[in-house]
């Protein structure tokens, strides 16, 4: 048996065992596209084991994550820190070896993958940002952002809509450092793919631009590595390789759905390593395997030490530039407001999203890395940073992100471009549309990615567009998942707060909620009572009757009623919630401080739904909310039809007061 047939064997055989040791895993995809990650990672990925976040890497994204026990393999093979003892541990409580890849738990890993779909437009946010960081950095004789992109992915990922909203962007933008493999092995979960798909998608993929390579033999090593290095060659079209493979290869049940998510088992998983010429105890890797993948090893070693000299002497000659491009990479956002600030005195009345877009203009000047985006939206959500190209193939240092109607993959490839470092990403939309990328939204919490969504068209507000475009239950979608910031500015001070905060953010995602309708600029508006998610912004002035508690437009409602309340001598405070979670973050004292516990006659006020404002005004409170669809017809007449008036507000906190 010759190495490279040896260590396919080894690697399919380390795939069976994990996953029978587990009891758990997907063994299809393992040991079908163990023979293309084999050449794909021995041969060509530049990648290093000492340096796994070196910027120039290739990158790779395991769309499927189903199949993470090859992966896993790859990696320990390939030097990264991931031990025979982590593959024996597989799927297990703490194992740094989770059934989907998670980029916080295993060494080596570029995305957290599971939900099929979004590893193609990941992956094409990381070809989106290596085109724009090179078209910005690079120099004559200094190519520090030169690298390619490689997805594995599966006939479930090509099935998924998503897939295929990313797929027709990277064509359109003639993204050549993208190269997909994908494992065509004509079997589903459920059965035979013809069951549910029967389209060509080589016809497809090049209606959308992409170059297609068809791999007959899923084995012939050879003939992959002739495709990959094809796609390679292609400059100006993303590769799509058609991998054809047999599901489960070596297993009596090879083909089957029966292989696709299940273990081998025992006595199958034996016959299966014969099959391959792999009589060994489990987990056993030759000598001669680990000679075999020290070749990859050290290309990666050898290509990160060229690329460092040649990064000292760019530093030497560009030294400011080669600053601004390390302090990307490290994720040094900042926002100064307070100039802009200025600009908003009291009573300074226009929408949220006007002022948002002139607070992009200042996170595009302090920040030469900030892009800004929109399905197709910029002239409603108001993104567009001025006197900037778009990213397109005229310019792939433009920095105005035009993602078409593809909402569910804008935000995958903002996710993509945020896992590849040195961009920070912004994308807006309407609010009600946030239920089409929510779960691209999901996995930006999940891996800690502070992407910025911009979400205009708040509330009802929005008028005679009607239910269909009025938000009621995204507010508490959005909350509702860990790790995201929802932020809700009442006004202009407050939305300049609010983008401090998600420039500045670290590992939280942020969605700023605008109103399309004007708001004015209250005199109580605090930078800092944002940055604790909620604040006094309208102080009793003797004792505390009651408590009106608001976010948004609403803000400005409860400011109102406070003044006429105070003429019927009821006396309240008002509290701006701009940010439920990051108010629940703060200590009992400050807490206490803003909403005392002695104080039970609260009133919550929010054109959305009620869920989640319970735990603010208690079972002694009242919530203003809306839970029921919205209504078609001007912005002032729907809002009064359901109840959001001064009077309305009064009427609800002299019913707490009685």
């Amino acid at each position: 048996m010759d190495i490279s047939n040896l260590s396919i064997a080894t690697i399919r055989s380390l795939g069976i065992d994990t996953i029978n040791k587990a009891n758990s895993g997907h063994p299809g995809m393992v040991l079908g596209s163990a023979p293309a990650l084999y050449t794909l990672f021995n041969k060509e990925l530049n990648i290093y084991n000492k340096e796994e976040n070196w910027i120039n890497r290739d990158r790779f994204v395991l769309a499927s994550g189903h199949a993470s026990a090859l992966l896993y393999s790859l990696l320990h093979l390939d030097g990264f820190d991931v031990t025979i003892d982590d593959l024996k541990n597989f799927r297990q409580l703490h194992s740094r070896t989770p059934g989907h890849p998670e980029i916080e738990m295993t060494h080596g890993v570029d995305a957290s993958s599971g939900p099929l779909g979004q590893g193609i437009p990941m992956a094409t946010g990381m070809a989106m940002a290596e085109k724009f960081l090179s078209s910005q950095y690079n120099k004559e004789n200094f190519d520090i952002i030169d690298h390619y992109t490689y997805v594995l992915c599966g006939d479930g990922d090509m099935q998924e809509g998503v897939t295929y909203e990313a797929a027709s962007l990277a064509g359109h933008l003639s993204l050549g450092k993208l190269i997909v493999l994908y494992d065509a092995n004509k079997v589903t979960l459920d059965g035979p793919l013809s069951m549910s798909f029967s389209e060509n998608v080589k016809k497809r993929y090049e209606a959308c631009n992409w170059q297609v390579i068809e791999v007959k033999d899923g084995n012939d090593i050879q003939e992959i590595h002739k495709a990959i290095k094809k796609g390679k060659k292609e400059q100006y079209k993303p590769t799509l390789i058609i991998v054809n493979t047999v599901i489960g290869f070596g297993s009596a049940n090879q083909g089957t759905n029966k292989v696709h998510g299940a273990p081998l088992g025992k006595e199958d998983g034996k016959n299966a390593k014969l099959s391959y010429g792999f009589d060994h105890e489990e987990f056993y890797v030759p000598e001669e395997v680990y000679e075999d993948f020290k070749k990859p090893i050290k290309r990666g070693k050898s290509k990160f030490n060229k690329w460092n000299k040649l990064f000292k002497e760019y530093k030497n000659q560009y030294p400011q530039v080669a600053k601004q491009l390390e302090d990307a990479i490290d994720g040094k956002y900042t926002l100064d407001i307070e100039e802009i600030i200025k600009n908003y005195p009291a009573g300074h009345n226009d929408a949220t999203r006007n002022t948002s877009l002139e607070i992009i203009q200042e996170v595009a000047k302090q920040n030469p890395t900030f892009l800004s985006g929109t399905a197709d939206l910029a002239s409603s959500t108001k993104t567009q940073i001025k006197g900037q190209n778009n990213f397109s193939v005229d310019d792939y240092s433009g920095r105005n992100l035009v993602f078409g109607i593809r909402e569910f993959a804008m935000v995958a490839i903002l996710n993509g471009m945020t896992l590849h470092k040195g961009v920070k990403v912004s994308a807006g939309g309407f609010l009600v549309f946030s239920d089409y990328f929510k779960a691209a939204v999901r996995m930006a919490c999940l891996m800690k990615l502070p992407i910025i969504l911009p979400l205009s068209h708040d509330s009802i507000a929005v008028g005679e567009d009607g239910p269909t475009h009025q938000p009621i239950e995204q507010f508490a979608m959005l909350r509702s998942i860990p790790n995201m910031h929802v932020i809700r500015p009442g006004d202009a001070v407050e939305m300049a707060a609010a983008w401090k905060l998600a420039v500045e953010s670290k590992e939280n995602p942020t969605a700023l909620i605008l109103t399309r309708q004007n708001v004015e600029t209250m005199a109580g508006s605090s930078v800092e009572g944002v940055s604790k998610g909620a604040y006094i912004i309208g102080k009793e002035e003797k004792q505390c009757d009651a408590i009106i508690i608001a976010s948004g437009s609403e803000v400005n409602l409860a400011m109102n009623a406070k003044t006429e309340l105070l003429k019927k001598g009821i006396d309240v405070r008002v509290v701006s919630m701009p940010c439920q979670e990051i108010f629940d973050q703060q200590d009992e004292a400050y807490k206490q401080s803003v909403l005392p516990n002695d104080v039970r006659k609260r009133l919550s006020v929010e054109m959305a739904s009620s869920f989640g404002w319970h735990k603010y005004v208690g079972l002694d409170g009242i919530v203003m909310s809306i839970d029921e669809f919205g209504r078609s017809a001007p912005a002032n007449q729907v809002i009064e039809s359901f109840g959001f008036t001064v009077d309305k507000v009064v009427e609800n906190v002299e019913k707490l007061v009685k």
